[in-house]
């Protein structure tokens, strides 16, 4: 390809102390099968194993494909969310495609299949597909999406995140407001899920079941994965509050709705009743018994 041409799309990768996974990440952008021009965009968050020497070696290998962010001192134990703060906002492609360093793909006509959904689906903000776990090297050729789940969603499901997209499968448009996310990113806590419902105002999302399953790994430096049930549900609550106080800023007032009421539910969750009945009486005492 010229090398003048346009990049078309960019591939955002993560990565830290994947030593053992980074190889098989890097080796499915590069057997990628497209007719257009595509970056990989790699941030290696300061890892303390050999993660960043083999991304090097990729680099010296293929310069004007690769281009790697090196860190110093590890971002996200600061708070940053490394892919909102480098990765995307450096992204050249009218199209983005993601997938973090311990997972990777399986079809070299993955990109080509869903650069044309897009192209060719202009009210489409983003299409994905499905994907198997590997876990201590068995992998369970098994959708990790229940069945029901594997379709399209409309865009208010993106909005009110009802939808089921692994993330390391999702391609989506490159829209200016990647550009200067909104802040209230910076304090959510499932990046994925608002990523999700900031794209449903743009359009919906397309599932693409003749794209071979990416490969998801479970192990022990596996972000989301290896969390306790009690921490992954705090981290939702988390950004239920978050994707409130988002659509109230906006001014969307029908989606807010929708995020106030699954936190307060979600809050109530595990409360015992006798708690739950003086909270009622209280807010009835308040809001209800004491204009009169």
């Amino acid at each position: 390809m010229k090398e003048e041409e346009e990049i078309m799309v960019s591939i955002c990768c993560i990565a830290y102390n994947q030593e053992k996974f980074i190889a098989d990440a890097i080796e499915g952008f590069l057997m990628q099968e497209v007719n257009f021009k595509y970056e990989i965009l790699i941030h290696d968050d300061a890892s303390q194993d050999g993660t960043a020497d083999i991304i090097r070696s990729y680099e010296q290998k293929y310069p004007d494909l690769i281009k790697p962010i090196y860190q110093t001192v590890n971002q996200y134990s600061k708070g940053i969310k490394v892919s909102s703060a480098f990765n995307r906002p450096r992204a050249k492609g009218k199209y983005v495609a993601f997938c973090e360093g311990d997972d990777y793909w399986t079809d070299p006509r993955k990109l080509q299949i869903q650069f044309d959904c897009l192209e060719n689906n202009p009210d489409v903000v983003c299409c994905y597909h499905g994907d198997y776990v590997l876990k201590d090297n068995i992998l369970n050729k098994e959708s990790r999406i229940a069945p029901e789940y594997r379709r399209s969603y409309t865009s208010y499901e993106m909005m009110t995140a009802q939808v089921h997209i692994s993330t390391l499968t999702i391609f989506y448009r490159n829209l200016d407001i990647f550009k200067d996310y909104p802040h209230e990113a910076h304090f959510i806590k499932n990046g994925d899920t608002f990523l999700f419902s900031i794209m449903g105002q743009y359009g919906s999302g397309m599932y693409l079941p003749n794209i071979e399953p990416a490969i998801y790994r479970v192990h022990e430096g596996g972000i989301w994965s290896m969390k306790a049930r009690t921490e992954q549900k705090s981290m939702t609550m988390n950004s239920w509050f978050w994707m409130t106080e988002y659509y109230a800023r906006i001014g969307n007032k029908k989606i807010e709705d929708q995020f106030r009421m699954r936190y307060i539910i979600g809050s109530m969750a595990g409360v015992p009743l006798i708690r739950l009945i003086k909270i009622f009486t209280n807010i009835t005492i308040n809001y209800v018994v004491s204009p009169f």
